[in-house]
């Protein structure tokens, strides 16, 4: 028999995103706030928000810019 270690394992919780979590999202995708920010702002994973932007056909997050070498 497998031995117990005696510890739970912690299941996801899954929640509905409701009206007001895509709107949330939606604003946020307009001022480019970083992503880790949103995750802690609606309390969910990264990835969940990732996949949310992408079916609402939003883009997430910002773009990181390049900076410039001196000469």
């Amino acid at each position: 028999m497998a031995k117990s270690t005696g510890r739970k394992v912690k299941r996801a919780v899954r929640r509905e995103w409701s009206a007001q979590d895509e709107r949330e999202l939606r604003k946020h995708s307009k001022n480019k706030t970083p992503v880790k920010d949103i995750s802690r702002a609606l309390k969910r994973t990264p990835g969940a928000l990732r996949q949310k932007a992408r079916s609402l056909e939003i883009s997430l997050g910002h773009q990181r810019r390049l900076k410039k070498k001196r000469s």
